[in-house]
């Protein structure tokens, strides 16, 4: 039996395939030559067309062009709206130049350097007692060796009131040792104040700060005149006084953005704050700044009231610039916070970062005041004791301010808090997080030091405008320039006899617990989570006054002033009276369940 009989073997089949292969093949070389042929033809057609454009621009003819090329002409002409702005602003530019903040006040003169007294007679003479340098020297040396600590080398960079000596120990000694003979070093050259640091910062030294027996005074003078000052491409320039190294340090407020100063009283946080002041005064002019100044003690800042229609701003109710009342400092941080808002807005809608590229697009007049938009100052908040402050307003300043540091940096708003206690009751972890900056003059104990600093040594500081700065990184021990009392006076003399704005500066209308509050608390839904207990002790003790709710309630005396707003008008108590108690409308407790079911 063969495979054949199984499996019928049909042999035309076969054939017929392969002649099916043959023909399609066939058909494939076909057409491909019909494609190749095409391609030629087209080809040749293209080169026609070439070359008869070719002779037509020769011979002068103008060319036509092809309707595709037209819409693609017309695509790449088309002009956006950002460009037609763009224009609009370059052309108002070419036609009045770029936007002058100045211009209202264009004949503003700055103060001139000769308003501030030279305590140096024009020379930089830091006196230097060679005895004195090798006296410490050889003290230091002797100490270390008494405690079998070899110095392979000293070096010693005289300042204006402290001296630097850089030690550099022999090999295999530890620098804990070093560190823990503080005490020794200071008894041995019977000095205030001796500061070790262990190590020298990228120095690769041992540093030893001992004070000199004769100090020399740092002038305001000195340091505005510096030409590191004078020169500084900074947007807010502050001249703090000299370093150890005798060099002026000047730093830049908005690249800070906010400064906390600390120390005891009586060692020259209010010089500091006239020296920071001071500086911004030298350089910017009224258009560019405005200071918003906070002085619960009321003599330190009364001074700068000469310039307010210069340089500060306030409420529109207010009647004096600076504020010395602590009760209306609650009202003006909630409108600086109004501020701030307001200026985020606009920077959304210039859609810009920062108020550096915002005023930058204002003078280049590519932003429509129509649109709300105006060229933006900066603001400077001083408080110059902020600890009293927090003893009569606790969180409602603290929250206010704690907003501030955290948001106002880009839209131009800086802090400077200063206070004379810093305990951690008073600098909150809320408000040091956001106060990278810190001064710190002479406090009185170490704890104080690391509060501030969050480091010690501020307790070791002689006083007298010695302080360290610090901005996260390590320290710097400076000496603060001096400017006095009447140094200030002839500043703001000089400027406040100029041309000056019609007003101050007006800052948002906030409308707070004292004036016109009461109109707000009419809403049912806006009052108090306390209203009731409130009214029902009102009522019960026949007696409308905001400290006894302050005190049957454990309530902060804001919230419960605006408390007894609320119960004025919901007509449970009196007006305000002066100091007399209000009077109570309702006669007992039956009566207030009424009045309050059928509201």
């Amino acid at each position: 039996m063969t495979i054949n009989d199984f499996v019928p073997v049909d042999k035309p089949l076969f054939e017929e395939k392969e002649s099916d292969q043959k023909h399609h093949l066939h058909d494939l070389v076909e057409e491909k030559e019909l494609n190749a042929e095409s391609t030629t033809e087209s080809t040749a057609n293209t080169n026609e067309k070439l070359t008869e454009k070719i002779t037509k621009l020769d011979s002068g003819l103008e060319i036509e062009v092809a309707q595709e090329e037209e819409q693609e002409l017309e695509m790449e002409v088309k002009t956006t709206p950002v460009d037609e702005v763009s224009k609009l602003s370059d052309q108002l530019v070419e036609d009045f130049g770029e936007f002058d903040p100045r211009l209202e006040l264009g004949q503003y003169q700055f103060p001139t350097i000769d308003l501030l007294k030279d305590y140096t007679n024009g020379q930089n003479n830091i006196t230097i007692d060679q005895e004195e340098l090798e006296g410490n020297k050889n003290r230091i040396v002797e100490t270390l060796k008494n405690y079998k600590i070899e110095i392979a080398h000293i070096k010693a960079t005289i300042g204006p009131t402290v001296t630097l000596y850089e030690i550099v120990p022999e090999a295999g000694v530890r620098i804990s040792k070093i560190k823990n003979l503080e005490d020794d070093i200071a008894l041995s050259l019977a000095a205030l104040g001796i500061r070790i640091i262990a190590p020298m910062p990228g120095k690769g030294t041992i540093g030893i700060e001992v004070p000199n027996k004769k100090s020399t005074i740092v002038s305001m003078h000195s340091a505005i005149k510096a030409s590191k000052f004078q020169n500084a491409e900074m947007e807010l320039p502050i001249s703090f006084g000299k370093t150890i190294s005798n060099e002026t340090f000047v730093v830049d407020l908005v690249k800070m953005p906010h400064l906390l100063m600390a120390g005891a009283t009586g060692q020259g946080k209010s010089v500091g704050l006239n020296a920071i002041l001071t500086s911004i005064l030298y350089k910017k002019h009224p258009a560019e700044v405005k200071f918003v100044l906070v002085d619960p003690k009321k003599v330190e800042l009364t001074l700068y009231n000469k310039i307010e229609r210069h340089f500060l701003a306030k409420l529109p109710d207010s009647e004096e610039a600076i504020i010395t009342d602590n009760s209306k400092v609650i009202n003006t941080l909630n409108s600086l916070c109004i501020e701030m808002d307001a200026r985020y807005e606009l920077l959304k809608n210039a859609y810009v970062r920062n108020i550096k590229e915002y005023n930058e697009k204002f003078k280049k007049r590519q932003l429509n005041p129509e649109n709300g938009h105006r060229y933006l100052p900066y603001i400077v908040l001083v408080v110059d004791e902020f600890a009293d402050l927090i003893m009569t307003a606790g969180k409602e300043v603290e929250t206010p301010i704690a907003r501030l540091a955290q948001l106002a940096r880009a839209i131009g708003i800086h802090l400077i808090i200063a206070t004379q206690r810093p305990s951690v009751n008073v600098i909150t972890g809320m408000i040091k997080a956001n106060f990278p900056a810190r001064v710190a003059f002479r406090v009185m104990s170490k704890i104080d030091s690391r509060t501030i600093l969050d480091a010690g040594g501020a307790d070791q500081l002689i006083g007298r405008g010695d302080m360290l700065y610090t901005n996260g990184n390590n320290l710097v021990r400076i000496q603060c320039a001096f400017v006095d009392t009447p140094e200030v006076e002839k500043i703001t003399n000089y400027i406040g006899a100029q041309k000056a704005y019609a007003d101050a500066h007006l800052l948002p209308e906030y409308v707070g617990e004292d004036g016109g509050g009461t109109n707000l608390d009419i809403d049912k839904a806006d009052r108090d989570k306390l209203f009731k207990e409130a009214a029902e002790v009102i009522v019960t003790a026949q007696q409308g006054s905001a400290s006894l709710i302050q005190r049957k309630l454990k309530l902060g005396y804001n919230r419960a002033g605006r408390i007894i707003d609320q119960l004025e008008a919901a007509g449970i108590v009196g007006q305000f009276e002066g100091s007399k108690a209000r009077q109570v409308l309702v006669p007992d407790l039956v009566e207030l369940e009424r009045i309050l079911e059928n509201e």
